[in-house]
């Protein structure tokens, strides 16, 4: 058995060889050659093949299909232009007038009071250049005051002794206060002759050592008044008078 396969596999080396080398050909038995012209057609640049160096970086080659590119090709095409139209403009808008530096400056009533006869004099000659819509001085008469009083007593022990008296006598008193201490009063009046007709009544009921005494001159006070006055026309004021007018003298007019 093996020899007979040894014997096929001679005769089939010997077939492969003969049939390789043409020696079949007469039989029609050949391998297909590889002279056809067309073949040398499918060649690509061979011309342009070429050993190249160790290290020697081959410059890129151009495919054979590329065209030449002519300078008329070589500018870039415009674009078709689209219909454009202008940007939209917003209508112009005249700028707001600023604000005058000089506009007119908030206006407020200002009132002093409590100003007496000296510092009064004093106003009505600082002021007297300004025109008089501008300030004006207003009178507050405050009329004097009388009282029936007894006093002044030597201790503190003989006061409570006269109040003991008055008490007995249905007397009504009160301190007298101030430099009239101490002492007590029997009643205080907005004029001398009703303070004297009291003294009598008291008499009359036996009070002996009471009499009249002005308790409160008669005065006459002063209130500078700006009706419309602007807050520099104020500090310009107040700098003119100086000590006759304190600088927080001059309030807001109560309403």
């Amino acid at each position: 058995m093996l020899r007979l396969v040894f014997l096929l596999l001679v005769l089939a080396n010997a077939g492969y060889y003969l049939w390789s080398h043409g020696h079949l050909a007469a039989l029609g038995a050949q391998q297909a050659t590889q002279s056809e012209p067309q073949r040398l057609l499918q060649q690509i640049q061979p011309d342009a093949l070429r050993v190249l160096q160790p290290g020697e970086v081959p410059a890129p080659a151009l495919p054979a299909a590329v065209k030449p590119v002519t300078e008329a090709e070589s500018k870039p095409q415009e674009e078709p232009q689209e219909d454009v139209k202008p940007p939209k403009t917003e209508p112009k808008t005249e700028p707001k007038p600023e604000a005058k530096a000089d506009a007119k400056e908030a206006e407020s009533c200002y009132l002093a009071s409590n100003l007496d006869e000296r510092q009064v004099s004093h106003i009505r000659r600082t002021l007297a250049a300004k025109p008089k819509s501008q300030w004006e001085l207003i009178p507050s008469h405050q009329g004097g005051r009388w009282m029936v009083y007894m006093g002044k007593f030597p201790d503190a022990e003989f006061l409570d002794r006269k109040r003991v008296e008055l008490r007995l006598m249905d007397i009504e008193f009160d301190r007298a206060g101030g430099a009239l201490e101490p002492g007590l009063s029997l009643g205080r009046f907005s004029s001398e002759e009703a303070a004297q007709r009291q003294l009598a009544t008291f008499a009359r009921q036996g009070v002996r050592t009471a009499r009249v005494v002005q308790e409160r001159a008669e005065l006459t006070t002063y209130a500078l008044r700006l009706p419309k006055a602007t807050a520099s026309f104020k500090q310009e004021v107040t700098a003119l008078l100086g000590k006759h007018l304190e600088a927080k003298a001059l309030r807001a007019c109560p309403k």
